[in-house]
């Protein structure tokens, strides 16, 4: 791993959003992506890009994964749209497994890629287990002692991003970009920006830079 830079985990990096995340990462100056994948075979991908690794399954142990790393971002998850079983192993005890080992590692700061209307999941319909999912994992890291950052993205796109944003407390409802999302996760990662903060995005009119400076 890079000596030089701040190595940053990224969970569910083989994902949409997860691999756009490792790119900005690479290309920035200040960190190194770790991508954690679950198969051997995912690794290949990354490799080739000469992106560290390392395997990592949410439903296991993972004390391993943190060895040797700074920072994490957690990109993993079902979406909603597998069974509710997976979702509460993925999307809470696995963000809720990862925030232990981070803490217990002395992780600097944890990066959580959320959902928009995590507060109230009763509101969201067939969603609803989902959305409990994502606020039980979000309610453990606001109470491990760990610095984080909450970011809880609209609905997902696959567009290229604009890098503006709507940023606030609460949204209400709206879509982004997957590229925005990642872009803004990397953002995040700064100390001094968004600490201990939880906020929704959406795609609008704001450079992502100094939406979220206001957190």
């Amino acid at each position: 791993m890079n000596t030089s830079k701040e190595n940053i985990l990224v969970a569910g990096a083989n994902g949409t959003t997860g691999k756009k995340i490792v790119s900005y990462l690479k290309e920035s100056q200040y960190y190194n992506p770790v991508a954690m994948v679950r198969k051997e075979e995912q690794r290949e991908q990354f490799k080739i890009q000469d992106i560290d690794t390392v395997l990592g399954d949410l439903e296991e142990d993972l004390s391993h994964v943190v060895k040797g790393i700074d920072k994490v971002i957690f990109a993993a998850g079902s979406g909603g749209k597998t069974g509710p079983e997976k979702t509460t192993a993925v999307d809470q005890e696995g963000a809720k497994g990862l925030i232990d080992v981070s803490k217990n590692a002395g992780i600097k700061k944890f990066v959580m890629l959320s959902s928009i209307n995590a507060d109230k999941p009763e509101s969201g319909g067939e969603l609803q287990h989902y959305l409990e999912a994502k606020k039980n994992a979000d309610d453990h890291l606001k109470k491990s002692g760990l610095l984080y950052s909450i970011v809880r993205p609209g609905t997902l796109k696959d567009e290229e991003g604009t890098r503006k944003i709507n940023a606030a407390h609460k949204v209400e409802h709206g879509k982004i970009s997957r590229d925005d999302v990642a872009y803004t996760l990397v953002h995040v990662l700064n100390d001094d920006i968004a600490q201990n903060a939880v906020f929704e995005i959406t795609e609008g009119e704001e450079r992502i830079e100094d939406a979220i400076k206001q957190f």
